[in-house]
């Protein structure tokens, strides 16, 4: 029997070949892309910023009467241009915190953007029922070196307007608060322990380089702690209880001796 050799039937085959690989790289790469979706589909969370960036950006630009905020202690406290260091610091600290939440725990994370959310919310109806003002930064610096260029660059690009509650020092404790709660991190004492230094630099950073009032500080941090005892009630319940624990038994302690 003699077999004919057809290459148009071996081209068809060829093409189908093609095509059936091509189509399996399609399925594998839609697959993967919907698994993907599927696992960070919590990533809607940021779409919070559609709603937060437009209102900030309206407050800061409106044209109103805004309130001084003022407080005696304020002009104790000296402008030092180092403190822009753990000032712009605390965009990476957020930064890195959220993606290691969002990519590591969804939970965790969830409570996080809630946490931070809710403060931030709150922070613009404040700023829009009560517009408000500082009038702490220096007319001129007393030294001339980087830090006080890049502290320069911050006066021109943030306005002293929209200042209380602190931002800066609400988001810092959120995530300082987030970040001690995480039952992953319990036992790594260098992350907890850096954490609060950082925030508590960032913290004295907004009055000594005078983007903040005293008042808008603790306004931020009274904020900070209304929202843990709300998104971490176990554990601020545990902390409280572990207090209580503790000076019952100092107190028994000095009745025996």
């Amino acid at each position: 029997m003699i077999s004919c050799y057809n290459p148009f039937e071996t081209k068809e085959r060829n093409l189908i070949k093609i095509y059936s690989f091509e189509k399996g790289i399609h399925m594998k790469a839609i697959s993967k892309m919907k698994s993907l979706i599927l696992k960070y589909r919590h990533a809607w969370v940021l779409l919070y910023g559609l709603i937060y960036m437009p209102w900030f950006c309206y407050l800061e630009k409106r044209q109103t009467i805004h309130y001084l905020i003022h407080s005696p202690l304020d002009d104790y406290i000296p402008f030092v241009e180092y403190f822009i260091i753990p000032y712009l610091l605390w965009f990476v600290f957020l930064a890195v915190t959220g993606a290691y939440f969002f990519f590591t725990n969804r939970r965790d994370f969830y409570r996080l953007a809630a946490f931070l959310c809710s403060g931030m919310t709150i922070f613009l109806i404040v700023s829009y029922a009560y517009p408000n003002v500082l009038h702490l930064r220096p007319s001129e610096f007393p030294r001339e070196n980087v830090f006080t260029d890049m502290v320069r660059w911050l006066y021109r690009t943030d306005t002293p307007t929209n200042v209380l509650p602190s931002i800066h020092v609400f988001n810092s404790l959120a995530v300082h608060m987030s970040l001690t709660n995480c039952e992953a991190l319990r036992d790594h004492k260098g992350v907890r322990y850096g954490s609060l230094v950082l925030t508590l630099l960032i913290i004295m950073s907004t009055m000594f380089l005078k983007q903040h009032s005293v008042i808008d500080v603790c306004c931020g941090a009274t904020l900070a702690l209304f929202g843990y005892l709300f998104f971490y009630p176990q554990k601020a319940g545990e902390e409280a209880s572990g207090t209580a624990v503790e000076r019952i038994g100092r107190n028994n302690r000095r009745k025996h001796y």
